[in-house]
């Protein structure tokens, strides 16, 4: 779509810039905690507002809404505005993201953030865990904070190849939504502020600090088309206070998702075709594309209070814990047919606890510097199992096999120190500054213990192999890091900040990196800004050190460790730090009161990307994996067995433009009206493919596009929130762009087609081009509230049950596979209808 066509739409069409959102349908406890001006305490039910010192409002920023938040992302400035920002900011509200329809938070984000997608479908144990991906970039690199605190990651890492590969994210979904006053996405690179993994940009989670209320949430649906996936989802928070000036705010959620299974056909149980194995089983029998089951109980508890005069005490505790279950490809009668004679569909199992613990204390007046001192803890705790397995190489040795196992357990940790300095300031008397610098300690570890015996001897389980002993292992860095920021106000309408961050990794060396941002207020009515920085991504402990064997019905794929033997042997080498250099420049607009319109464009270009090498099939990768002593199960095809590791494969050039705008029309009797437009068009190449030790390049022609176009090309999201009297109506309307993957061939090519002197099934130099179509997606959702404590809401999210398209003959592995689940555009599981009651008391 043309930029012209663009721009035109929003002078029709207008879009949430969410924090106008945020004025728009703000939750009680923000009108307690961020009142428009000054810094605030919280003392027990009181609320008492500290005038900032120096830093002025933008003479020009027009205030439409008094109850506009004020936000604490990419600045250490005072009484920063999202719409005042040097940087691209977007607030999403509690009650945004309640319209959402969504139950999971990442879901939730993903359908009011354009910016932000999820894969189709994760693949494993990684379809177990939840995670982002932000303007088209690795889950990895972006950095998620909770209440300004860096927060711990996954310890599940995605293992399978594709565009996800190697990411250990922050699971949003372990956070309870009941908890989260309102969410600030910065779309900016802020490794300078903040260290790794801010390249493609930062998500803040605010939790909720009042010390009243009780606010209670209720939701169910399903998918209406299938007659399956059933979810629901309770929900309650609360606050009170204690010795006069305390507060505690407990937050809890449970959920739960039955498996929404698409409708496929395994061609192996159809009668005349040429994989047919004379078994009398249902055609329905592969679940491999469903999504998974799963049960989670959330809870966080948030609390304070002053110690003494100017120094206050406050404290987070974090706790989730997940059962979640994803099928594997159904297996034959043959395989097992003493202990599954009809045969069995294996489930990936993980069993999963989630904590953490931050302590802290602030002060404003340390020799005049306001401070902070905190110290978090965090760990993912995860047991991937196997059940309704079997191991058919056990069973021809012994007789027997387990059904169920442990296939391995991973911990990953993290302990954050962070002492932090803020002042305002005059230089000469004339020039306002905010100086604000510190310093932090991180400590991370990640340990590795391998399955039961069962899980990998001989083989391994079907659909999952354990990790073996030479898997295992324990590992650990510290991280030491300072910066220095400094927001300087040259001119009435002119902000320039610049900000430096020195680290020390004891694993991979230095990195220091800066950022200057400027921004000036023309007029009243049109302001400009521009950021350039660079940044870094160390590589994470699991990308340094995990490997594993994944076994499918025909063959297998094995993931090498970078540092062992197997993984040199096919060119591996030593990981080191992503860089980035970034630059954005937009302009912000208010043709007339009330309208808001923001447009920025920005390129991220990234050296040393660490992604999964391209991988190698046969005889070279059976050779790599029996390096690791691991076996292969028999009976598999030799083409069909990969081997890959993770390594700096080259550089890409990312890129794109966001456009925002919104409008809150006031209809009188007719209600209010407030249209919202939020535009990302996103673009990435790759600018250099870097070789191995063997002098082969890291990237073919599949691996690339898991870099360049499995990412949406652009997505736009109309939203219209409609409120008239005791009714609401939210319509939103989504449209997905193209996305584009190199796919495999698979058992359904015939081996008599051949490409580049090789067979065409499983070929590893020739792979066949699929494109997901761009795609509307229509949600709607009415409420009505029936008094000031009960709120009742009905809705359904992609009504017209749109689905990715299905994957020609020869792209769909045993037929029941008929999605391209490693594109980021819409989700398989179609049309969702919903219900929810909302009590506030």
């Amino acid at each position: 779509m043309r930029l012209k066509s663009l721009l035109l739409a929003t002078t029709i069409v207008t879009v949430l810039h969410p924090a106008h959102q945020a004025s728009a349908a703000v939750h009680k406890s923000t009108k307690a905690t961020t009142p428009a001006k000054g810094t605030v305490k919280t003392t027990g039910k009181k609320t008492v507002v500290r005038q900032a010192a120096a830093t002025p409002r933008r003479p020009h920023a027009v205030d439409s809404n008094s109850n506009e938040q004020m936000i604490v992302t990419g600045t250490h400035a005072f009484n920063r505005r999202a719409r005042d920002s040097t940087s691209p900011i977007s607030v999403l509200t509690a009650a945004t993201l309640r319209r959402s329809g969504q139950m999971n938070l990442a879901d939730a984000i993903v359908r009011t953030d354009p910016s932000i997608t999820v894969n189709a479908m994760g693949a494993d144990a990684g379809a177990l865990t939840s995670s982002i991906r932000m303007r088209g970039l690795n889950p990895n690199e972006v950095l998620v904070l909770v209440d300004g605190k860096r927060r711990h990651t996954t310890a599940n890492i995605y293992a399978d190849a594709g565009p996800q590969q190697g990411s250990t994210p922050v699971d949003l979904n372990m956070i309870p939504a009941s908890a989260i006053d309102h969410i600030e996405i910065l779309r900016d690179g802020a490794a300078a502020m903040y260290g790794s993994d801010a390249i493609a940009g930062v998500v803040n989670i605010i939790l909720k600090k009042t010390p009243h209320g009780l606010n209670m949430t209720a939701q169910t649906g399903a998918n209406a088309y299938n007659g399956d996936g059933w979810q629901y989802q309770l929900g309650a928070d609360g606050g009170f206070g204690f010795l006069g000036d305390g507060y505690v705010h407990i937050s809890g959620q449970m959920y739960h998702t039955d498996h929404m299974v698409p409708n496929t056909t395994d061609v192996r149980t159809v009668p005349g075709n040429s994989e047919y194995s004379g078994y009398n089983v249902p055609h329905n029998s592969n679940k491999i594309l469903s999504t998974p089951e799963e049960t989670r109980e959330n809870l966080s508890i948030e609390f304070g209070k002053t110690l003494t005069e100017g120094v206050t005490g406050y404290g987070l505790i974090t706790y989730a814990h997940r059962h979640s279950e994803a099928y594997e490809n159904y297996r034959m009668p043959s395989v097992a047919p003493t202990l599954y004679p009809y045969g069995f569909s294996p489930l990936e199992t993980i069993e999963e606890n989630d904590y953490a613990a931050t302590l802290g204390l602030k002060g404003d007046n340390f020799f005049g510097f306001s401070w902070d001192l905190s110290s978090t803890y965090g760990a993912d705790e995860d047991d991937i199992g196997n059940k309704n397995t079997a191991n058919p190489n056990l069973i021809a040795s012994t007789g027997t096999s387990p059904t169920t196992v442990r296939a391995e357990t991973y911990r990953l940790s993290q302990w954050t120190n962070n002492l932090d300095f803020r002042r305002q300031l005059k230089i000469a008397d004339l020039v306002p500054v905010t100086v604000a610098f510190g310093g932090e300690h991180r400590l991370e570890t990640y340990q590795i213990w391998p399955g039961e015996v069962g899980s990998y001897a001989d083989g391994g389980t079907q659909g999952y192999a354990g990790l073996m002993p030479e898997n295992a292992g324990k590992w650990s860095r510290d991280v030491w890091a300072a910066y220095l920021d400094g927001d300087f106000h040259p001119l009435k309408h002119w902000d320039l900040d610049f900000a430096g961050r020195f680290e020390h990794y004891t694993d991979v060396g230095n990195t220091e990196n800066g950022k200057v941002s400027t921004r000036y207020d023309i007029t009243k009515r049109i302001a400009v800004r521009a950021t350039i920085s660079n940044g870094f991504r160390a590589p994470t402990l699991p990308e340094e050190n995990f490997s594993s064997l994944n076994v499918s019905p025909t063959g297998a794929s094995g993931l090498l460790s970078t540092s062992g033997a197997a993984g040199k042997s096919l060119g591996a080498q030593h990981l080191k730090p992503e860089r980035s250099t970034s630059a954005e420049g937009g302009i912000i607009l208010e043709p007339v009161d009330g309208w808001h319109i923001s447009a920025d464009v920005y390129q991220i270009n990234i050296r040393d990307r660490i992604s999964g090498a391209g991988s190698v099939y046969g005889d070279s990768a059976i050779s790599a994996i029996a390096m690791t002593g691991a076996t292969l199960p028999t009976g598999i095809t030799s083409a069909d067995v990969s081997a890959n590791y993770f390594a700096n494969v080259g550089s890409t050039r990312t890129q794109g433009l966001d456009i925002q705008s919104d409008y809150l029309l006031h209809m009188h009797q007719y209600g209010n009206l407030d249209l919202t437009m939020a535009l990302n068009l996103n673009r990435t190449r790759v600018s250099h493919i870097n070789t191995n030790s063997q002098g082969n390049p890291y990237l073919n022609e599949q691996s690339i596009a898991y870099l360049t176009s499995t990412s949406p090309r652009s997505k736009i999201i109309l939203n219209a929130y409609w409120t008239i009297g005791k009714w609401d109506v939210n319509v939103r309307q989504t449209r997905y762009g193209e996305t584009t993957s190199m796919l495999t061939y698979q058992d359904q090519t015939p081996a008599s087609l051949t490409c580049k002197g090789q067979s065409l099934q499983y070929s590893n130099v020739c792979w066949g081009q699929f494109k997901n179509t761009p795609v509307w997606l229509t949600d709607l959702e009415v409420g009505y509230r029936l008094n000031h404590m009960w709120h009742f809401a009905v809705g359904a999210n992609n009504i017209f049950n749109q689905r990715p398209r299905r994957l020609t003959k020869y792209l769909n592995y045993l037929g029941a596979n008929a999605y391209d689940t490693d594109s980021s555009g819409i989700g398989i599981a179609g049309g969702y209808y919903y219900g929810r009651i909302n009590a506030t008391f």
